[in-house]
């Protein structure tokens, strides 16, 4: 009885403390202000006080119900300066394709021995690319891959004889995303080490390509909301004209 007095004490110590560090974190800004891109990232940057590289991500508020096909959105953003985070990439291909997978630095490339070894579960990837011969095989692991958002598409450059340039994309930076139920895209942009330059360029590709992503059901506004945060720090509103290279709608 006395151990589990003392873990419920630290548990309600750990979260008074993570309330008084995001009180801290948040003092000076006024809620429900929309901000500037710019200044948005400037002050995300200040505030992004852990110990480790905290992420800094978008979150895009649309106004699509995913229930209805035609309302989906689904895409791939190749960001200026990358994720600041190195994906581990698995190629489905064979011969000449699979060689060129290899140089062009995917972690796991096989066939039919992949396909045996994700069907048990073993996923070791973050990313999954598939030549379109391979996909009557890939298909088979539907009920694995999809659930977890890896299974290859077309629509998103994941199925494709070229294997090299997906790859090197995965590797480099390139973010897919998909809308949510809520109706919200969200996806990791760069690192609070990344520069405000270079992270206002990211931010403003990735709503360019949700925007692009835009499908043919869509009725009213579309882009609703745009939110930044870092991992551990507040969520500010974006000013939605100033991510948006054309009109806002």
């Amino acid at each position: 009885m006395a151990k589990a007095q003392i873990s419920a004490e630290k548990i309600k110590q750990t979260r008074d403390a993570g309330g008084k560090r995001m009180e801290a974190i948040k003092q000076g800004l006024p809620a429900g202000k929309s901000y500037g891109v710019d200044e948005a990232v400037k002050i995300i940057k200040e505030r992004a006080k852990a110990k480790f590289d905290e992420t800094i991500e978008v979150a895009v508020n649309l106004g699509v119900d995913p229930k209805h096909a035609d309302q989906m959105v689904r895409g791939v953003c190749n960001l200026p300066n990358g994720s600041g985070r190195t994906a581990r990439v698995a190629v489905f291909a064979r011969g000449a394709k699979a060689e060129e997978a290899k140089a062009a630095g995917a972690d796991i490339v096989g066939a039919e021995d992949l396909v045996e070894i994700v069907s048990k579960g073993t996923i070791n990837f973050d990313r999954c690319i598939a030549t379109p011969d391979m996909m009557g095989l890939v298909g088979r692991l539907g009920k694995v891959l999809g659930p977890r958002g890896l299974m290859p598409n077309p629509r998103v450059g994941t199925v494709t004889m070229d294997v090299v340039t997906a790859v090197k994309g995965a590797k480099g930076g390139s973010v897919e995303f998909r809308v949510e139920k809520a109706g919200i895209v969200h996806a990791g942009v760069g690192k609070a080490s990344f520069t405000e330059e270079a992270l206002v360029q990211n931010i403003k590709a990735f709503v360019d390509a949700v925007v692009k992503a835009k499908p043919t059901g869509s009725k009213g506004t579309y882009l609703k909301k745009v939110s930044l945060s870092s991992t551990m720090g507040p969520g500010l509103k974006l000013d939605t004209a100033t991510v948006a290279s054309g009109p806002v709608v």
